[in-house]
């Protein structure tokens, strides 16, 4: 496989220059097998596809007409800035590589696979005595994965069956080990003894490869080998092995007796349905298996918007049965895969076996595909009420907070202002938003507070609500649920006094004073008997206390620019411009202190004199010490 790179496209070019370039270099591209990566402006990989020809397929993108008008085709193609390619032998190498990528980028524009990490394996270890586990990180070292399952409440269960009938060790000891003894499994016939050389390697590899072949669904043949080896025991006359064999055949009956039988085609099949709605889906997985059906599997997927049903249908195809342990002879859709006979020969490369897909219209196969269609629907609506839900729900503590300050509504979104101020030096205010409980940091604000003299806390909360309230009002924008004041009964009157100037009216406003932690409500001059362990005050007190962070870390950083300001206006040669260059060049006070001579003479306007002068000026024993009292302390 050749490995080829389109020359990226610079960022800093303007879009037409950008697209000029993008497809003179298209024109260049191999007629050949490949993959084509798409890149933004920033160079993250937003589309990846694959093409018999590659220079045909990535120049379709950009025709006049555009390739299918499709709004979300349009959006990809004004977001490519660059493109990368790669050459492959095959088209089935590069349906494979495509699916790779897929999985390990995960562009936007791709479908793929909901939380395709989060979904469960069943895990054969590699050792010599193996064992049997649920895991939901795929590790590579030589561990055979059985998966990925969809359902773990069904997975636990299936394994739990699976302990019942087959005695594999549920021990964690790395056998063979001296320390290791026989346990209770042993003792309730749940294991065979191998920490203690009580059945061979080879014996114990029979009952992990019956195992597997019931955990695939596989449940005739695992019959089969059980009855063969129940009349080689009573030939051998082990009429007790004999009896054992039995008993498990007649578990493993009772087991496949309560599983739905669908058809009397003895065969194993898999139906594949698609429910499909703005850009999400649903693909369920009906597994039939000599007969029977042994379960249902369920997969969202994204990034589906405008793509067409053989479309979603392919790529679903290709991310389920990459990773899929057991590909059946027999694939039923509804919506046929834009590749098949690329698809197929991948299929059959897997299994070293015949593979067909088929469109069923009549019969059993039918039933099943409606039904499964139907299943697919129900989850996908199941999955939006739930995530709406979500939305609307309330968390505790907000609910509680409701009931406690006795508001008209949940107060779901809480704006909290805070002042901070050196005896009225630098005066600064914090306004901070929680939404449902949660902080909401993109909605954080800092101002600046003017034309105040003093440290006069209620002039200078009267000021900030009048100035945030008043751009809410020219913005059209939604008041908050709660408004909560850092302070007493004073802080609150100047917050209601703001806001009666502006004629805002009916809006909940709350304060709460730092020291009892007190709740003061408007027209109640006594404080709120509220519990200060129940949980409308612990999230009130999360709330006051973020907005007193992020206005002392904002009084702080604009305390700390003077401090270098008034350092650096004290030496005899540096003016604003001249201070100006040198913060914005090292960017704190600290990295001016830590520069050398040379490092502040390179600076253009500085010169080897006046960095001289600065430097002695700066890291004067005396001097110093006092600048990195006050830097450390800032």
């Amino acid at each position: 496989m050749e490995v080829l790179k389109v020359k990226p496209v610079h960022a800093d070019m303007g879009p037409k220059e950008a697209r000029k370039q993008l497809l003179e270099r298209l024109q260049h591209l191999p007629d050949e097998h490949g993959v084509y990566i798409m890149r933004d402006r920033e160079g993250i990989i937003i589309y990846i596809g694959k093409a018999k020809s590659l220079r045909n397929r990535a120049n379709s993108y950009f025709r006049p007409r555009g390739y299918d008008g499709r709004p979300q085709f349009r959006a990809l193609v004004r977001s490519v800035w660059t493109m990368d390619y790669i050459v492959t032998d095959t088209e089935v190498e590069a349906l494979i590589l495509e699916a790779n990528l897929i999985k390990t980028h995960k562009p936007k524009y791709n479908i793929n696979l909901k939380d395709d990490k989060k979904y469960p394996f069943v895990r054969i270890t590699k050792e010599p005595f193996p064992r049997i586990l649920l895991t939901r990180d795929v590790v590579r070292d030589g561990s055979r994965y059985l998966g990925p399952y969809s359902d773990v409440k069904s997975l636990r269960r299936t394994l739990k069956s699976l302990s019942k009938l087959f005695k594999v060790r549920s021990c964690d000891f790395d056998l063979p080990c001296k320390p290791a003894k026989l346990c209770l499994d042993y003792e309730i016939n749940r294991c065979d003894g191998p920490c203690e050389g009580l059945i061979s390697e080879a014996d114990y590899g029979k009952i992990i490869d019956e195992a597997v072949l019931f955990l695939t669904g596989r449940h005739k043949d695992v019959v089969r080998t059980l009855k063969n080896q129940m009349k080689k025991a009573s030939a051998d006359l082990k009429f007790e092995d004999a009896a054992e064999f039995r008993d498990r055949l007649q578990a493993l009956e009772n087991v496949t007796r309560r599983q739905k039988v669908v058809t009397h085609d003895l065969s194993d099949w898999d139906t594949v349905a698609l429910a499909k709605e703005d850009n999400e889906a649903c693909a369920v997985i009906m597994e039939i298996r000599d007969g029977r059906l042994i379960g249902r599997q369920h997969y969202f997927l994204s990034g589906v918007l405008d793509k067409p049903m053989e479309e979603v249908s392919s790529n679903f195809l290709r991310l389920f049965y990459s990773t899929a342990t057991f590909v059946p002879r027999e694939i039923n859709l509804r919506y046929d895969t834009e590749d098949r006979e690329t698809i197929l020969d991948w299929l059959r490369d897997q299994t070293d076996d015949i593979v067909e897909i088929r469109i069923p219209q009549r019969g059993e196969k039918e039933r099943l595909l409606k039904m499964a269609e139907n299943n697919a629907s129900l989850l996908l609506m199941e999955r939006r009420l739930k995530r709406e839900n979500r939305k609307s729900q309330v968390s505790g503590a907000v609910a509680a907070l409701q009931r406690d300050l006795k508001l008209k509504k949940p107060p779901k979104r809480i704006e909290a202002v805070d002042i901070s101020n050196t005896q009225g030096s630098k005066p600064v205010a914090s306004l901070v938003c929680f939404v449902n409980g949660k902080p909401l940091k993109k909605d954080y604000r800092h101002f600046q507070i003017h034309g105040i003299d003093g440290p006069n806390d209620y002039a200078m909360m009267e000021q900030v609500v009048t100035r945030r309230f008043k751009r809410l009002l020219e913005e059209n924008g939604g008041f908050p649920d709660l408004l909560l004041i850092d302070g007493g009964k004073g802080q609150l009157s100047s917050a209601l006094k703001a806001l009666k100037s502006l004629g805002i009216q009916n809006q909940p406003v709350i304060g709460l004073a730092k020291r009892m932690e007190e709740v003061f409500l408007p027209c109640h001059s006594d404080p709120q008997n509220i519990p200060k362990d129940s949980s409308s005050i612990r999230l009130l007190r999360e709330v006051r206390d973020e907005s007193h962070r992020f206005a002392v870390t904002y009084h702080r950083k604009l305390r700390k620019i003077d401090t270098i300001k008034s350092d650096l206006d004290l030496i005899d040669g540096i003016g604003p411009n001249r201070r100006n260059l040198l913060l914005t060049h090292f960017g704190s006070k600290k990295k001016v202190l830590a520069a050398s001579k040379d490092e502040i003479a390179a600076l253009k306007g500085i010169g080897p004199i006046l960095a001289d002068t600065i430097y002695r000026s700066l890291h004067g024993t005396e001097q110093t010490s006092e600048v990195i009292q006050r830097a450390e302390t800032l």
